[in-house]
């Protein structure tokens, strides 16, 4: 398996200013990679931008709505004039939902696609000459739910699946360049990701959320990304609860459902 350095690379992260993407941010800047870190909240950006080149990351930030294509292409090229070009793109950006289908309004599952896949395609687009040129790297941050059933999260699951179709079919077509692409596959992280989940009229969840497993913290998924970006892997499911999924999905799919829905059964309790 080839390995990769990323000294002095250019590091694009979307959802840059908390949460698992500041740890990615923060990690391959350790390493010496030059970080973009591209946020919709300005404020959180500007300040951990600041906070990164303290530490000695050479990092900038730049304000970026991923559901707007144009602004999307806008951010890119500005990294572009700043730090020659784009060698790894993280698509991190996300929002989750949680709510029964029953009870959510189409327009929350249009808001999650705009965000978790849109969000990912308009970044990519823009980027995607750039990477081709550098050989680089595209990394999707996705979840245990892009490859299994998630009870309650229909809109989150189906961003997800669609992430890695889409992603998995691009690789297919990048190989030839040099251009490779890694899924990301997390279990449940400490992040504010679940403190905004959408309730099912689009407002924030105030319900308890259910988790299984250890709750992991952004750091933990950094060092594994890095290190899984170094050694060019294709997948990296990170949790012992994410790798038990993947195998009984594929073995006994009935039986996972069975013992998922049992864990998950209170996030549609009122």
């Amino acid at each position: 398996m080839t390995k990769v350095g990323f000294e002095k690379k250019v590091v694009v992260i979307t959802g840059g200013a908390s949460g698992i993407g500041l740890a990615i941010g923060r990690e391959f800047g350790k390493h010496s990679a030059k970080i973009a870190l591209l946020d919709v909240d300005k404020k959180t950006l500007d300040e951990k931008v600041k906070e990164l080149n303290g530490d000695g990351i050479e990092t900038m930030g730049v304000v970026c709505d991923v559901t707007d294509g144009a602004g999307c292409k806008k951010a890119i090229n500005t990294v572009i004039k700043n730090f020659g070009g784009v060698d790894v793109l993280v698509n991190n950006a996300g929002i989750t939902q949680r709510s029964a289908f029953v009870d959510t309004d189409i327009s929350v599952y249009r808001r999650v696609m705009e965000i978790n896949f849109f969000g990912s395609v308009n970044c990519a687009k823009a980027a995607i000459a750039s990477i081709i040129e550098r050989r680089g790297m595209i990394i999707v941050i996705s979840s245990i739910a892009g490859f299994a059933p998630l009870l309650g999260r229909t809109g989150y699951a189906a961003s997800k699946h669609a992430l890695h179709g889409f992603f998995g079919s691009l690789r297919t077509e990048l190989k030839q360049d040099g251009v490779s692409v890694m899924f990301v596959c997390p279990g449940f992280t400490k992040t504010n990701l679940q403190t905004r989940a959408l309730d099912g009229d689009g407002d924030v969840n105030t319900h308890p959320q259910s988790t299984t497993g250890k709750q992991y913290m952004p750091e933990d998924i950094a060092g594994e990304v890095y290190r899984g970006a170094v050694k060019n892997k294709r997948l990296l499911v990170l949790s012992p609860v994410g790798k038990f999924t993947q195998f009984l999905t594929k073995v006994a799919p009935g039986i996972y459902e069975k013992i998922m829905t049992k864990k998950m059964k209170s996030e549609l309790m009122r």
